[in-house]
């Protein structure tokens, strides 16, 4: 009786063989493989747990450390208790595509409709997420840089999709070569998916390889999105859209975000912006998705979009921690410079250790500097061994920012790190 009942509660449940191929049929729960992001997580509980009294140095947190400029909180808590903002807002307010048009005309000049070029989003993620429900069938292709955000991928692959990557090398400038595409895989590609300043390896990019872009995208037939989410954190020149460039507009869309720019992380708010039948599409795509956000949270990021004075104090902030960053790492024996924008810090890795450690990859070095050194980094091992230091780390003042630095310092040199 014992047995059978044990038999049964340790077989798989009736619908495991349902779950669709998409995310791994029936083998469903069964990966054993453990992520880079869980590796982290167990490299520092390790480090905590051997090392209670020290502190970790946490440079891997991808997320902005402050709250919302108090002004935006203050909207947010006006509007909060308004009736007439209680319901579902569908595809968007008109107040947020609105300051969304004069925000893109300020910065960039450029002109949209607020009524068909742009539409909200729930944050920036769910946009790569339904873009390719408008374009992708079954052996259609998706162009993706790499290393990078992975959501459009993802859900071209759910969609009977293949993804074609564009890895971004140092010595391409962290540029995607075109060149290396192969013909047929033009021929049924429907997506590029670009991302400047790009993250995490901070470069920017200029007009001119936007119009390769432009000229590229009309020649082969396929559309292109641009992801903007680092676009206000720019430090080596003026912000630069995508659609600036001359006939942007007939090829594609750029998708904004207001966590980076904004210090909004969790409130969810982003725009989708360019060619209306394609913010049609995505509009379209998105009412069968989900009811719109909160339109108390749009209004107070149309007030954020209104005020440029809160981009520029978060740019200052994160160029100056990147610059005390770049120094700190360079006199530790890495060679790494400002990144033209975003606040990571993509650097090569280290390939060992003066006592005789080897990494064989970036990994490798991440989970050394975490147990031993109490040291946090993301690892990127896709085209190249980097590691990429974020400077979104908790410090209130200056003068914790320096002490911050002298620690990593202090512990970079203890760690002996060497580079081939």
């Amino acid at each position: 009786m014992s047995t059978v009942s044990t038999e049964k509660n340790s077989a798989d449940p009736y619908f495991q063989s349902l779950f669709a191929d998409r995310i791994g049929g029936a083998n469903y729960g069964k990966d054993t493989e453990i992520y880079k992001f869980e590796k982290i997580k167990r490299a520092k509980r390790k480090a905590l747990a051997d090392h209670p009294d020290r502190k970790l140095l946490d440079f891997g947190i991808g997320e902005n450390d402050s709250m919302a400029d108090e002004s935006i909180r203050k909207v947010m808590n006006d509007e909060v208790n308004k009736p007439e903002n209680r319901g579902y807002s569908d595809n968007g307010i008109a107040e947020y595509k609105e300051a969304a048009a004069r925000f893109m005309k300020r910065h960039f000049d450029v002109t949209l409709d607020p009524a068909t070029q742009i539409n909200h989003c729930i944050g920036s993620k769910p946009a790569y997420a339904m873009l390719p429900a408008c374009f992708i069938n079954p052996g259609d292709v998706t162009l993706m840089t790499v290393p990078g955000y992975p959501v459009a991928g993802t859900h071209t692959r759910y969609y009977g999709g293949e993804v074609f990557k564009l890895p971004l090398l140092a010595e391409n400038g962290f540029l995607p070569d075109f060149d290396a595409v192969p013909d047929d895989v033009y021929r049924r590609t429907k997506l590029l998916v670009l991302n400047y300043p790009n993250s995490p390896t901070g470069r920017t990019t200029t007009a001119e390889f936007y119009e390769k872009v432009v000229a590229l995208a009309k020649e082969k037939e396929f559309v292109v999105v641009q992801d903007a989410a680092h676009i206000m954190l720019t430090f080596d020149g003026k912000p630069l859209s995508f659609l600036q460039t001359p006939g942007a507009m007939d090829v594609g869309v750029e998708v904004h975000s207001m966590s980076k720019g904004y210090d909004m992380i969790g409130w969810r708010m982003g725009f989708v912006c360019g060619h209306p039948r394609i913010v049609s599409a995505f509009a379209d795509v998105k009412d069968n998705s989900d009811s719109g956000q909160f339109m108390a949270t749009q209004k107070a990021a149309a007030a954020a979009l209104d005020d440029d004075s809160i981009p520029q104090r978060i740019n200052t902030k994160y160029r100056r921690r990147l610059e005390k960053l770049v120094a700190t790492l360079n006199e530790c024996g890495f060679e790494c410079e400002m990144p033209g924008g975003t606040y990571f810090l993509y650097t090569k890795a280290p390939s060992g250790t003066k006592s005789g450690e080897t990494f064989a990859k970036a990994e490798d070095a991440t989970r050394h500097l975490i147990e031993q050194f109490g040291i946090v980094t993301v690892p990127w091992d896709d085209a190249g061994s980097f590691l990429r230091f974020s400077v979104t780390y908790v410090a209130g003042t200056e003068a914790e920012e320096d002490a911050l630095m002298q620690e990593t310092k202090k512990r970079l040199g203890d760690a002996g790190l060497v580079w081939k």
